[in-house]
């Protein structure tokens, strides 16, 4: 049923949600943290809780538990690899990339961000970057965008980041409709004026990493196919490394619990589920 909302109402309705942004926007700081340095440093063999090397063109998934550190690695070359999660004590809760953008204001995410649930809490904390150039609009390959880019009919019959999710999905008891929007690491896209997607390898260098927090017991997936809008027409992912990190109780000041209004609701709401 269609309800008719009256111009005052919709003037009101703006007016708190303008209210909200503003906010938002005052409560962020004003200059996002300096990308972490090159090179990654090195974790001890007894932090180190499982290494996994993901060959070009295949996915892996992984149990994490709280305050873990998953730490995603170009250590031989550049690769994009695309992230997908489900809380692991109510599977029916993932990964929520609208809300990440929409309640941080910025499709920026980088070290300091947090990335959100369709439940309103925090499933991971960005706490160390090096570049900085992820994609959360994009979304992954398909069999019709390999094929576009890859030599036609044939680049279809190259994996990619769909199929690889809805192979994985499968294993891990998941219907297709429970894989979530994914994020995509290592992908150097940027908006311009006009609204374009553009690609911007120069972001992005071999090298680089990203270490994402665990907020809550999880299942994580990833998928390391080229990007949509990889120009590049040779077939080639580089392995990337993703090293499970033990533990460690984040402080009371930690920064990406304390960034944003936004955040701080959403570890709130973290901490309600948990009690």
């Amino acid at each position: 049923m269609h309800i008719r909302r009256s111009p005052e109402e919709i003037a009101a309705n703006r007016a708190r949600y303008e209210e909200h942004q503003k906010r938002g926007l005052e409560f962020a700081p004003k200059a996002p943290p300096a990308k972490s340095a090159k090179p990654a440093p090195e974790v001890t063999a007894g932090g180190i809780v499982h290494r996994e090397v993901i060959p070009g063109g295949w996915y892996w998934a992984t149990s994490v538990k709280k305050n873990e550190i998953l730490r995603i690695s170009l250590d031989e070359g550049f690769s994009t690899v695309t992230l997908v999660a489900w809380n692991a004590r109510e599977k029916s809760e993932r990964l929520n990339l609208p809300d990440t953008i929409k309640v941080q204001w910025t499709t920026g995410l980088g070290k300091g961000r947090v990335i959100f649930s369709d439940m309103g809490r925090v499933m991971f904390s960005i706490v160390e970057d090096s570049c900085g150039a992820h994609d959360c609009l994009m979304g992954g390959s398909t069999a019709a965008s390999n094929a576009a880019k890859y030599l036609g009919a044939n680049g279809a019959n190259i994996r990619n980041t769909r199929d690889n999710l809805v192979k994985m999905a499968a294993k891990l008891g998941f219907d297709r409709r429970d894989i979530p929007a994914v994020l995509a690491l290592f992908a150097p896209v940027r908006v311009d004026a006009e609204g374009k997607f553009l690609w911007k390898p120069e972001l992005v260098q071999a090298g680089d990493y990203v270490e994402l927090r665990a907020e809550m017991d999880m299942i994580v997936g990833f998928s390391n196919c080229p990007h949509p809008l990889d120009p590049s027409p040779v077939y080639a992912p580089n392995p990337v490394t993703v090293t499970r990190i033990a533990a460690s109780e984040p402080t009371a000041d930690d920064l990406c619990r304390t960034a944003t209004a936004e955040a701080v609701r959403g570890f709130e709401n973290n901490a309600f589920a948990e009690a």
